[in-house]
């Protein structure tokens, strides 16, 4: 640089001060555009455009067009069982006569229960299962939610039980998508020791267990 001439210099800076503003030019030119939606040069395009069809896109491969498919019919999610009967009185009365409760009431089944019915059932149906939950006691919900203690609750079988806690009956909405088919299965024998101890006169309850 040392050896350069004056005027030799001048024209080198001019030479640089030029590149210099092509690329400034260059770069706002092709970082924008006049729709401002245009992101400019993707770093990893196979990333930023995936070659397979989007879940919403038209698909050319199938006759309806559609990239996202619906399961299969009769198909069911691993891990459940299907259940095939509908919300219609004589669909429970058959699900009481075919559908039978697989697990005894051990301590172990009753607790889940207990836990179960805690957590979904006791806002409407209280602790003792009376109806008197503070979803009703307090005003919240103006229909008296049914007494499981009752003598219709009793005359119901396992599976009428199970279908109502499955698919709802009357002002009960239904708890098959938030109630496992065992624990709902539990929840049941949970129900009949409630039943059970309401049939206990209070005169016959050991001291200490008001």
């Amino acid at each position: 640089m040392n050896n350069i001439k004056y005027p030799e210099m001048m024209e080198f800076r001019k030479v640089l001060t030029g590149l210099t503003l092509l690329c400034i030019s260059a770069l706002v030119l092709f970082s924008c555009d006049r729709t401002r939606t245009m992101r400019g040069y993707d770093f990893i395009p196979d990333m930023a455009y995936s070659r397979a069809y989007e879940t919403y896109s038209e698909n050319p491969n199938f006759t309806d067009s559609m990239t996202m498919r619906v399961p299969a019919n009769n198909s069911v999610p691993q891990g459940f069982l299907p259940f095939r009967y509908t919300v219609d009185p004589e669909q429970r009365i058959k699900a009481g006569k075919e559908l039978i409760n697989p697990f005894p009431p051990t301590d172990e089944v009753v607790a889940r229960g207990k836990f179960i019915f805690t957590t979904f059932c006791i806002g409407c149906h209280g602790s003792r299962g009376k109806g008197d939950g503070h979803l009703y006691s307090n005003g919240l919900y103006p229909l008296k939610p049914r007494d499981l203690t009752a003598d219709v609750a009793r005359q119901l079988k396992d599976g009428e039980i199970f279908h109502t806690i499955t698919l709802g009956f009357g002002s009960m909405g239904a708890h098959g998508s938030q109630v496992k088919p065992d624990d709902r299965w539990k929840l049941v024998k949970y129900i009949r020791k409630l039943q059970e101890d309401a049939l206990v006169k209070p005169d016959t309850v050991p001291a200490g267990k008001h």
